[in-house]
């Protein structure tokens, strides 16, 4: 073994040859696969799409680095299925660029953290984890509910989603900033437009509890109130997914 290695030192072109097949070997292992994506990612034909204040808020989710403490993704082990709920499918990442699955757990998995508590309380949370739990070593966002949020570029990250295959329409697009401020605002015009768009399970609400001026802290809440949730395939029986 070692002395075909040593003769293959000394013939530059074999060694050449010889780092690219075995390289070859790796990537036709993560390439093949995805000639038969469409019959491994299953089909769901109701998932509804990130709002452009959910992607606002996803945005700051990744800015700063919750996705480094934070999971999300529910791996098929019996403790994980118990604890967080149905693990997680392929299907449901289908609009996430990039995928936040990760492996690092400082704290909880995410991924069904949609609908699992109030907006108050991820308000709470957020503004200084210690409150709602006591033994939390999660460092607090306070600053987000001070930062007003930027909107006026929404529209540009819908067009570049729209590139790597989210369908989000020119409609959609051209209102992505009114939109935006529609959502965290029930009691306005605009809050019909987003729900006429994305749908009657659009959740519209006054995320932080403060009416009137649109905060960061509104855009993270919104998005961690769907993480989960944009399809329920993962609820159904496997035969029934699609």
């Amino acid at each position: 073994m070692f002395g075909l290695h040593y003769r293959l030192e000394t013939k530059a072109m074999g060694l050449v040859l010889a780092i690219i097949g075995v390289s070859s070997i790796g990537g036709l292992v993560e390439i093949a696969p995805l000639f038969t994506i469409h019959q491994t990612v299953e089909e769901a034909p109701g998932m509804r799409l990130y709002t452009p204040l959910e992607i606002a808020g996803r945005n700051i989710y990744m800015r700063e680095g919750c996705y480094a403490c934070h999971s999300q993704m529910i791996r098929t082990l019996r403790d994980e299925v118990e604890r967080y709920g149905p693990y997680s499918l392929a299907v449901e990442s289908k609009y996430d660029h990039p995928m936040l699955w990760g492996s690092k757990r400082t704290g909880p998995d995410l991924a069904r953290i949609g609908g699992k508590y109030s907006d108050e309380w991820h308000v709470r949370h957020l503004n200084n984890p210690r409150d709602v739990v006591p033994e939390s070593i999660m460092p607090a966002y306070d600053f987000l509910s001070r930062t007003e949020l930027r909107k006026d570029d929404l529209g540009e990250h819908l067009a570049a989603l729209r590139k790597v295959g989210v369908p989000y329409t020119d409609e959609m697009i051209a209102n992505a900033s009114s939109d935006a401020y529609g959502q965290a605002a029930p009691d306005t015009p605009y809050a019909e437009g987003v729900v006429k768009r994305y749908g009657a399970a659009t959740n519209v609400a006054s995320f932080d509890g403060k009416s009137g001026e649109l905060t960061e802290m509104d855009a993270l809440v919104a998005y961690l109130q769907i993480v989960g949730r944009l399809t329920d395939a993962a609820y159904k029986p496997v035969a029934s997914a699609e």
